[in-house]
């Protein structure tokens, strides 16, 4: 026997919505007759419409949702949910699915939305809302004669000069025109302004003009403005129904919250929100609904919620998949519009690109962007602007791919004016890397190579200058292989050493001094645990290997590399570590290699005196001799040459000074040397901006001729940036400040003292400056929560859901001052909603 249907046949939804419609239509301007009768309209909500009750929360018992996949919800063929049966409480449903319920739907902000007959809810509903007004960066779009809506046309001038503000024009996006806010409520003439909109932007003046006297205007604003009142005071005829309907909104509002800080939590935390069911009070619904049904243990309102979709009072819940990718959505692109405008202020930005491929092998381009903005002090901050996919890593692609990133967001590329790479071939190519195709588009786009990545490059260098430091760091990867290879062998390391063996990696060379510091500093332990596993391990082999590695371990060869390498690379690494903060500067940045510079300068005459003494030591404490042994290798026959056949040395210590430390060291300054002259050719174009220790005892020829070169530094096509001569009589006006003032000291300098105006040029040419980036750092950065947000078990995310997701957690400080009424007001205006919001 068939069952009984238990849900309503697609004929009789028609059927009730057809009612509904003709009851609509009927009652159409009854809420106008206040004297005569409220309204009984089919969309007013009903007086028993649910208010959140006071009672203790209710115990819910596990509902269901049907089961969906983390990227892309599964839906039946029809586009709608499976139904589900009444045993099991449907606590999820499809935002898909058609709106058949009979709740309130808001209308559109755009008046051009609106439908032709505006029934009493709505009406009411808009009056509340006040007409809508585009931001105040909208690009308002030219008309075919080139004319376009401006935001000045929403005022009027009186004959005094006094402005009256015209809160009845509506502009809409939709049509490119406008509208009479009022007429289009209230007013049942055909006019343009009420019906489709005026855009006739030559003839605007006058049109406007003319209709504000009108008389039907008149009486419409009145209309507008008594019911407007009544509303706020609470006089309306149907006030019962209103107050309802005002306190299911608070109530959603609420709900809304409180999913929005479960969404911000979690992301900010870099966390999945969903497991293998989307059913709650089930074990694996993952975290989001673990979230919801532990804030409705102690919140009454979310306990209210889930007791009412337990008992299938709602059919609206916004707990579905689609709903937290909305939710992800709306938060990162309000992120996204605090982040532009806090572009928009500073109006000078420079730009962060790297690549990289994620877990499921696609390519993700990391965009920051570097601002200098203006909060209580002058501060240097790197924005977080997403993932982009690229299928070519081209440098045509990649430049193409960042443009049109910009141009979506609305950031003008011409204000650009730095940009920073790594050392790949496609990025800081001369003629058809990125940094060139983007230095042809805007030449004040200038590009600095990231420091950091230099920084690893000069150590590269020195390690392959001599065999001697070659062979060290292969003895270092062998004795951590052996020792990981075997859970007995690293349990016998560890119990001799505090500081246990690390490996060490070609790209990340402060690895390197992790594992060089672990060797340096316990070199006797680690001989130790060698000896101690040569007699534990049973293979022949790793018996032979434990007697080699202890025996080189603890040569007098080797402990002199260890001394030598782990004292350059903790002159390299403090520069490193500092060249890689956000808020780093061009000037500094220079400051600080010239000082690495003068380090391993000094390190290059005391050096190996120094390290043959303390290795000396090490020996005596190791009970060996501290002699070098001669390493025999084969000779060549030498065919003839005008060069002399340089001596042999025979003393295998100088040997070792010759052919090792004055290799690695000489390699290092000449790398540094080499590798950074691009960063100090950009520093020398903005002359004693980014050095004001030049100033004093500077001629005015020479103080001029930095500034020209600053001004032309910043011109393109005729258009300059500053003025050089002005510049540079305002820094001959500059008050006496230290030698060593950074370009921030002295932007927040002028900053503090209120000096904008007084020095405007040094103003702008100093925010410029700050700009610049000196690594790529923050888009590393990124890339550690790219692996913290795509997991292997999260591997099938899409892109905007990961890009959404990356901008909350990286931006937090941005997200975390969003205001929840602005979230809101987004979520209620992508679609129509169910309820009031």
């Amino acid at each position: 026997m068939a069952s009984k249907r238990q849900q309503e046949s697609g004929a009789e939804k028609r059927k009730k919505k057809r009612k509904r419609d003709e009851t609509q239509v009927s009652l159409a301007g009854s809420m106008l007759k206040y004297v005569q009768g409220g309204s009984q309209g089919q969309d007013e909500p009903s007086s028993s419409s649910a208010i959140p009750g006071h009672q203790p929360p209710a115990i819910v018992d596990p509902a269901t949702i049907p089961s969906q996949e983390e990227q892309e919800p599964s839906t039946t063929s029809s586009g709608t949910v499976p139904y589900t049966s009444t045993t099991e409480s449907p606590v999820t449903e499809r935002l898909s699915e058609s709106d058949t319920v009979e709740t309130c739907v808001p209308p559109s902000t755009d008046p051009a939305l609106w439908p032709a007959h505006i029934v009493d809810a709505d009406r009411v509903e808009i009056v509340r809302r006040g007409p809508f007004n585009v931001s105040s960066d909208f690009n308002f779009p030219k008309g075919p004669d080139g004319r376009a809506f401006h935001t000045s046309l929403k005022f009027k001038i009186l004959p005094n000069g006094e402005k009256v503000h015209r809160s009845w024009l509506v502009y809409s996006p939709q049509n490119n025109a406008v509208f009479c806010f009022a007429c289009k409520l209230f007013s049942v003439k055909d006019i343009k302004l009420s019906t489709e909109g005026f855009s006739d932007w030559s003839n605007i003046n006058i049109r406007l003009r003319g209709h504000e006297c009108s008389q039907d205007h008149i009486q419409c604003m009145l209309k507008w403005r008594e019911l407007d009142t009544r509303l706020k005071k609470s006089m309306a005829i149907d006030q019962q129904e209103l107050t309802l309907l005002e306190a299911e909104r608070k109530k959603w509002r609420e709900i809304l919250k409180r999913l929005l800080s479960i969404t911000l939590s979690l992301a900010s935390r870099n966390l999945s929100f969903r497991g293998s069911s989307d059913r709650l009070y089930e074990p694996d619904n993952g975290n989001f609904l673990k979230e919801v049904e532990l804030m409705a243990t102690y919140d009454l309102v979310m306990a209210n919620h889930l007791a009412n979709i337990k008992d299938e009072g709602s059919h609206t819940h916004y707990l579905s998949p689609e709903t937290q990718n909305e939710l992800i959505q709306i938060i990162s692109s309000e992120t996204f519009r605090a982040i532009v405008k806090q572009i928009q202020l500073a109006k000078y930005f420079s730009i962060i690109l790297d690549c990289t491929p994620d877990v499921s092998h696609t390519e993700q381009m990391s965009v920051i962007v570097r601002i200098v903005c203006f909060q209580a002090q002058p501060d240097i901050k790197e924005y977080f602007l997403g993932y982009i996919n690229v299928e070519q890593t081209t440098g045509l692609n990649l430049s193409n791919v960042v443009l049109d990133k910009l141009k979506e967001l609305g950031i003008p590329f011409e204000n650009c004016r730095g940009q920073a790479y790594d050392n790949g071939a496609n990025m800081k190519g001369k003629k058809q890397g990125v940094q060139a195709r983007l230095l042809q588009l805007n030449p004040r786009a200038l590009f600095v190579p990231c420091g950091a990545h230099t920084m690893n490059l000069v150590i590269a260098d020195a390690a392959k200058s001599s065999p001697d430091a070659t062979g060290y760091f292969g003895y270092l990867q062998k004795l951590f292989n052996f020792f990981s290879s075997a859970t007995q062998r690293w349990a016998i390391l560890t119990k001799h050493v505090k500081l246990t063996l690390k490996s060490w990696s070609d790209v990340r060379w402060e690895s390197r001094l992790q594992s060089v510091t672990a060797v340096r500093s316990q070199t006797k332990e680690v001989r130790d645990a060698l000896l101690e596993a040569r007699e534990a391990v049973s293979d022949a082999v790793a018996k032979v290997e434990a007697q080699v590695l202890a025996e080189e371990v603890a040569s007098f060869r080797f402990l002199i590399c260890s001394i030598v390498w782990c004292e350059l690379l903790t002159i390299t690494n403090q520069v490193n570590k500092l060249l890689q903060s956000s808020s780093m500067q061009l000037d500094v940045a220079v400051r600080l290699i010239d000082t690495a510079k003068s380090n391993l300068s000094k390190y290059r005459q005391s050096g190996f005196d120094e390290a043959v003494s303390a290795a000396k030591e090490l020996c005596e404490a190791l009970n060996i001799e501290p002699q070098l042994k001669e390493k025999k290798l084969r000779s060549t026959k030498r065919q003839f040459a005008y060069e002399a056949v340089d001596e042999p040395l025979h003393d295998a210590l100088k040997k070792l000074e010759v052919t090792f430390f004055n290799c690695v060291v000489d390699s290092a300054l000449m790398s540094l040397q080499e590798r950074f002259e691009t960063m100090n050719q950009v520093k020398e174009k903005y002359g004693v901006l980014l050095d004001f220790s030049k100033v004093n005892g500077m001629s005015k020829e020479d103080l001029k001729k930095h500034c020209t070169e600053v001004q032309k530094t910043l011109t393109d096509k005729g258009v300059a940036d500053i003025d050089g001569p002005e510049m540079m009589q305002e820094i001959i006006n500059l008050p006496q400040l230290p030698p060593q003032t950074s370009a921030l000291e002295m932007l927040s300098f002028l900053h503090d003292n209120q000096l904008q105006e007084v020095y405007p040029n040094q103003w702008i040419a100093l925010r410029i400056a700050l700009t610049l980036p000196v690594t790529v750092a923050s888009a590393e950065r990124s890339f550690s929560k790219l692996k913290l947000i795509k997991t292997y078990l999260r591997s099938s995310m899409g892109q905007e859901r990961l890009s959404g997701l990356a901008v909350i957690s990286i931006n937090g400080d941005v997200a975390q001052k969003l205001s929840y009424d602005d979230l809101i007001a987004d979520f209620a205006t992508r679609k129509c909603r169910r309820v009031p919001l």
